[in-house]
């Protein structure tokens, strides 16, 4: 059966690879990375999973600032505000994302090659870079505005669990950032990963930054949790990093930075910070009075 399934992945194993091998893995579905292709013109999941992602976040985002029963009263932002946050939104996710990734996954690689750090289309975004940006984003927009900051990132800490499970499968189809080497009987072999079954690492994040992570946000804001500015916000921050480091115990590190001290991934460790920020948060906002 082993060689059976092997057979199926067109891998060449060792004898001493087949006594680590678990009894079933399933193959990886080879999907191409590019939707459509025009000439030199080319459509990317990974581009459009950012695109969708920024569409259902504005979609989302009018509805819950039209909604004034969400905000125990008036709603402090209209939704043309979210109309016209999103630019501010869309700049923050990929210049920060891009920016935080070169700054701190491969510093020296783009030292080198600059010109490398202006192709985003063959991936190498990074989350807490992103997330950043982000913030800058939406606290200037709000003061330009003169609508209460952490109101502003409330409402854009509900919608961002949806662009990051569209991410994660997009990781997931361009077969990067895969799991580390397992038996689990899920496993899978990635084409560029070597011929160890790995865990399908980008399918937990999507389910628990993705799925999971929404569902407790959208719990909290039918509890009336937009009544305390601040408390859907520090819930994001706080439960994405846990979410973020429960992932990284079955993600493989990037290569050419590995594993940090005591075991720790760089993952794990811009996590941490996100999580004391997070429950700081949640602990301001829950000990001052609801919005009136």
């Amino acid at each position: 059966m082993r060689e059976f399934w092997f057979g199926l992945l067109d891998f060449n194993y060792s004898q001493a690879d087949h006594a680590l091998m678990p009894l079933l893995v399933i193959p990886y579905p080879q999907i191409d990375p590019i939707l459509i292709s025009i000439g030199p013109f080319a459509i990317r999941w990974y581009a459009l999973a950012y695109v969708a992602g920024i569409l259902l976040a504005w979609w989302l985002a009018r509805r819950i600032a039209a909604n004034d029963s969400y905000w125990g009263g008036a709603s402090p932002i209209r939704p043309s505000d979210v109309d016209d946050v999103i630019v501010w939104c869309a700049l923050g996710i990929v210049l920060g994302g891009r920016i935080g990734y070169v700054l701190f996954y491969q510093p020296q690689y783009f030292l080198s090659n600059p010109a490398e750090i202006f192709v985003v289309w063959r991936g190498g975004m990074s989350f807490h870079g992103g997330f950043l940006g982000t913030v800058l984003a939406l606290i200037l927009f709000a003061r330009s505005r003169k609508i209460p900051p952490l109101s502003m990132l409330d409402i854009a800490a509900v919608v961002v669990p949806m662009g990051l499970f569209l991410g994660r499968i997009a990781n997931f189809i361009n077969g990067e950032l895969w799991g580390r080497v397992t038996d689990v009987p899920w496993a899978m072999v990635f084409p560029m990963a070597g011929p160890e079954p790995r865990h399908p690492s980008q399918l937990y994040q999507a389910g628990l930054e993705g799925i999971l992570l929404f569902a407790i946000l959208i719990f909290a804001v039918q509890r009336g949790a937009l009544a305390r500015p601040g408390l859907i916000g520090g819930l994001f921050v706080g439960g994405y990093g846990v979410m973020r480091v429960i992932g990284e115990f079955f993600r493989e590190p990037d290569a050419h930075i590995g594993f940090l001290a005591g075991g720790l991934t760089m993952g794990m460790l811009l996590s941490i910070p996100m999580i004391l920020v997070g429950a700081g948060t949640v602990m301001y906002a829950l000990r001052n009075p609801k919005a009136a």
